[in-house]
C-alpha cells in the first residue's frame, strides 16, 4: 500500500510538471492595422485572421491544430476518457413521437450513428426507417436540420445542413414512395418551411454573398414561396427584400391552412407580425403589431381566433386573443394572464400547455382556450419539461422530462385525464442514486441573487479540492434550464463538480433579467458568472486550482471576459465558438443582429468605451499569466466566424506569461454547433476533460467494472 500511494504521488509530481512544460506556439505575423473610433486608435494585428479565403490563414489554423492536438497526444489517459465516453454513448436513444398522415414518425439512434435515424410506423404495423441522414455524407458531417409535412402527411420537404454551415439544401419527398419528386433549393438560411396545401411550401433565405460564404455579412432576409415542380429562380418573394428590409423573416401556414402568419425582426430581440389570409385570393398582407419593442407570436388558431403569446405589458409574457378580422391591440382579450414567472405556450387537442419558468426549472399547466385551468402536470422533480405539442385532433400528447441526474425520459400525457405514463426509459449507463443536484442562490458584486445547480457525487467532502466545471451563458434571453449530459456522467463518476450559474442577460426570469445583462449592463453577466466561481471557492466545494469555466458563442464571450478580468481566479478556460471581437462583430453574416443585447462600437462615444473595455480581443494584457486555456471553434462556423476565436487564441498566446498552455482547437467540417457528428462530439468532450485534468495535476480514473 505504502509502495502504491508513492508511485500515485510520484505520478501526479511527474503530470504536474507535464501540464507547466513550456509551449511553444507558431509564430503569429502581426500586422500594421488601425481603427479610430470617436478619437481612438485601435490597433488589430491580426486582423489579416479574419480572410478565410487566404493560404496564410489556412497554414495559420495547421499549424495551430498540430500544436493542439501533439499536446493532446501527451496526457496519458486521453485515450481512456474516450474509452468510457464512447461506452456511454453505446445505448439506444430516442425523440418524442409525432404523428404526420397515417403515420407516427420519431427519430432514434442505434448508440454511436453519427446521426439520428427518422423512422416511421403506423398503428398496427413494424417501424421502418423513412429517412437516415448517416447517408448524407461519408463521414456524418452532413445532417437534417429541419423537416416539414404537409398537413395530410403525403409530402415532406428537408434541409440539410453541410459540414455544420447555416446555408441549407431543401429537397422534398414523396412520403408514400420515398423518391425525391423535387429539385434541391440552395443557399437556404435561418429558415423555417410551412406548406400551402400540397402545392408548395414557404421558406427564407439571404442573397448569396458575393465574397465568402462563411463570413460575408448578410442582411435583408426574403421570404418566398416555392411552388413544387417549378426552379428555385421562379419563387415568388412574398416578404423582405429592398422594398420592405428586414434581417429575420419567417412564415408559416396555420394548421387549418387559413392564415399565413409572418415574423419579421431586425435583431434577435424584437419582432412584427403580419397575416395574409389564403383563403382570400385578393387578400393583401396586414400587420397584426409593428415595432419592434416587443416580441409575438401565434400559438394557435381556431377559425379567425388567433391566440397570441406575446410581452406586450407583460414583462414575464401572456396569452392573448383577437379575431383576424378586428386586430387591433385595443380588442386583445387576455386567455392567460402575466404572472411573476416567464411563460411560453404549447397546445395541442384544442387545449393550452402554459409552461412556466420557476427559477429556472418547469412548471407547466393545462389550460382551456377560454383560460380556465384544469390540470396542473405532475413532473419527476426540478427540471426541465419540453413538448406537449400536437394536431387539434389529438388526444394524447408527448412531453420529454429531464435534469442534470435524471436522463431524458419520454412521457405519453393523457390530455383528458391529465395524466402521464413512461413512454421511453433512457437506457443510459447512470444510476441517478448516487448523484445529487442542488439549487442554490449566491450573491453578485451589486448585490443580486443569482441561482445556480450544483450537481455531483454523494457524500463528496467540501475540501476544496475538487474538480469543478462552471458553465454559463448570460444572454439573448435564453435560458439555461436543467439537462442530463453523457459528457458529464464521465466526469461526475471521477469526482467532478458540475455547475450551471443562471446569469443576467438570460430569460430565466423574464424581460427584466435579460435586460440586466445587455448593452450598458453587460457586465452584470461577467460579474455574475465570476461571483459564482467565487462562491464555490468560499464554500469549499474547489479552489482557482481546481476551476474550470466553459461557455459556448455568448457563452464564448462570457469566459473570454472572464478570463481577462479575473485570470487568476481559474486553472483551466474554454472559451467555445465565442464572438469574442466586441468591436467587429457586427461586420460578419448575421452578427449585426446581436445588437440589440450587445450594441456596437459605431453607435456613440459612450457604447464604444463600453465595449472596449471588456473585448476580450482587445483586453489581453502582455506580461499576465493567464489559465490554461483551450480555445474551440469550427472552420464551417458561419454565425459566430471563427475569425474571433482565432483572434483570440493568437492575442492569448502572445501575451501569455507563464508555462500554462494557450491552445486552439479548430475542428475541420464543423460549424457552431449544430448537426456535429457523434464521433465529433466524443472527441471534442474527451479533449476537454482530459485537457481540464491534465492541467489540474490531477489524474483520471477510469471506474472500476462490477463482475
Amino acid at each position: 500500500m505504502k509502495t502504491q500511494i508513492i508511485c500515485t504521488s510520484l505520478l501526479l509530481s511527474v503530470m504536474a510538471a507535464n501540464a507547466q512544460q513550456k509551449v511553444v506556439y507558431p509564430t503569429t505575423k502581426q500586422g500594421q492595422q488601425t481603427d479610430v473610433y470617436f478619437g481612438t486608435s485601435v490597433s488589430d494585428p491580426y486582423r489579416w485572421l479574419e480572410d478565410d479565403r487566404s493560404e496564410d490563414t489556412k497554414d495559420w489554423v495547421i499549424q495551430q491544430n498540430k500544436l493542439t492536438y501533439s499536446y493532446l497526444d501527451q496526457i496519458p489517459f486521453r485515450s481512456a476518457i474516450k474509452a468510457r465516453l464512447t461506452e456511454l454513448w453505446n445505448y439506444e436513444k430516442y425523440t418524442a413521437p409525432f404523428k404526420e398522415g397515417a403515420y407516427t414518425y420519431y427519430y432514434k439512434n442505434n448508440g454511436l450513428q453519427n446521426q439520428y435515424v427518422l423512422y416511421r410506423q403506423k398503428v398496427t404495423g413494424a417501424p421502418e426507417v423513412f429517412l437516415d441522414p448517416n447517408q448524407f455524407s461519408a463521414d456524418g458531417t452532413s445532417s437534417l436540420q429541419g423537416i416539414e409535412f404537409t398537413k395530410d402527411g403525403s409530402f415532406a420537404a428537408c434541409q440539410v445542413s453541410e459540414g455544420g454551415s447555416d446555408w441549407r439544401k431543401v429537397f422534398v419527398m414523396d412520403t408514400r414512395t420515398k423518391k425525391i419528386v423535387d429539385d434541391t433549393l440552395r443557399d437556404v438560411k435561418f429558415s423555417g418551411l410551412s406548406w400551402k396545401g400540397n402545392d408548395g411550401f414557404y421558406y427564407s433565405s439571404y442573397d448569396k454573398p458575393k465574397g465568402s460564404a462563411l463570413s460575408e455579412k448578410t442582411e435583408q432576409h426574403k421570404m418566398y414561396y416555392h411552388k413544387i415542380g417549378t426552379p428555385q429562380s421562379s419563387d415568388q418573394l412574398i416578404f423582405g427584400g429592398e422594398k420592405m428590409p428586414r434581417r429575420y423573416v419567417g412564415g408559416g401556414v396555420t394548421e387549418d391552412q387559413k392564415y399565413l402568419i409572418i415574423s419579421a425582426a431586425n435583431a434577435t430581440y424584437g419582432n412584427e407580425l403580419y397575416i395574409l389570409d389564403l383563403k382570400d385570393p385578393k387578400a393583401q398582407i396586414k400587420p397584426i403589431v409593428l415595432g419592434f419593442d416587443n416580441e409575438h407570436s401565434v400559438a394557435y388558431s381556431e377559425g379567425s381566433t388567433l391566440f397570441i403569446e406575446t410581452n406586450l405589458n407583460a414583462p414575464n409574457h401572456r396569452l392573448i386573443k383577437v379575431d383576424a378580422n378586428d386586430l387591433q391591440v385595443s380588442n386583445w382579450t387576455d386567455v392567460i394572464k402575466e404572472t411573476q414567472f416567464p411563460l411560453t405556450v404549447s397546445a395541442c387537442g384544442h387545449k393550452l400547455f402554459a409552461h412556466y419558468l420557476k427559477d429556472a426549472v418547469s412548471e407547466v399547466i393545462q389550460y382551456d382556450t377560454k383560460g380556465k385551468k384544469e390540470h396542473v402536470i405532475t413532473l419527476p422533480g426540478l427540471g426541465t419539461a419540453s413538448g406537449f405539442g400536437g394536431k387539434k385532433e389529438e388526444n394524447e400528447t408527448y412531453y420529454t422530462y429531464t435534469s442534470y441526474i435524471y436522463p431524458p425520459t419520454i412521457f405519453k400525457y393523457d390530455i383528458k385525464k391529465g395524466t402521464s405514463v413512461v413512454y421511453k426509459q433512457s437506457n443510459v449507463k447512470f444510476d441517478p442514486k448516487g448523484y445529487e443536484s442542488k439549487q442554490v442562490f449566491y450573491t453578485s458584486k451589486d448585490g443580486t441573487k443569482v441561482p445556480m445547480i450544483i450537481t455531483m457525487k454523494k457524500g463528496t467532502k467540501l475540501n476544496g479540492k475538487n474538480p469543478t466545471m462552471l458553465y454559463g451563458y448570460g444572454g439573448f434571453n435564453i435560458s439555461l434550464t436543467p439537462s442530463f449530459s453523457v459528457s458529464n456522467v464521465a466526469f461526475l463518476e471521477n469526482g467532478g463538480i458540475y455547475c450551471v450559474a443562471n446569469l443576467r442577460g438570460g430569460g430565466e426570469y423574464g424581460d427584466t433579467w435579460h435586460v440586466a445583462g445587455t448593452k450598458m449592463q453587460k457586465q452584470n453577466v461577467f460579474n455574475d458568472f465570476i461571483a459564482a466561481g467565487e462562491y464555490l471557492i468560499h464554500e469549499h466545494y474547489t479552489s482557482s486550482d481546481y476551476l474550470a469555466i466553459s461557455g459556448g458563442s455568448n457563452g464564448g464571450l462570457l469566459v473570454g471576459a472572464s478570463l481577462t478580468q479575473r485570470p487568476d481566479l481559474f486553472k483551466v478556460c474554454f472559451p467555445a465558438v465565442g464572438v469574442l471581437d466586441m468591436l467587429r462583430y457586427n461586420k460578419f453574416t448575421a452578427g449585426a443582429g446581436w445588437a440589440y443585447d450587445y450594441g456596437t462600437a459605431e453607435d456613440n462615444k459612450e457604447m464604444f468605451d463600453y465595449l472596449y473595455k471588456y473585448s476580450p480581443v482587445h483586453n489581453v494584457k502582455k506580461g499576465t499569466c493567464y489559465p490554461a486555456t483551450m480555445v474551440l471553434t469550427g472552420d464551417h462556423d458561419d454565425r459566430v466566424v471563427p475569425a474571433h476565436s482565432f483572434k483570440f487564441a493568437a492575442s492569448l498566446q502572445a501575451g501569455q506569461s507563464c508555462d500554462k498552455p494557450v491552445l486552439i482547437r479548430i475542428e475541420t467540417k464543423a460549424g457552431h454547433g449544430a448537426g456535429k457528428p457523434t464521433d465529433m462530439v466524443i472527441s471534442e468532450n474527451a479533449d476537454k476533460w482530459a485537457f481540464m485534468l491534465w492541467n489540474m495535476g490531477l489524474e483520471y480514473k477510469a471506474p472500476v467494472k462490477s463482475k
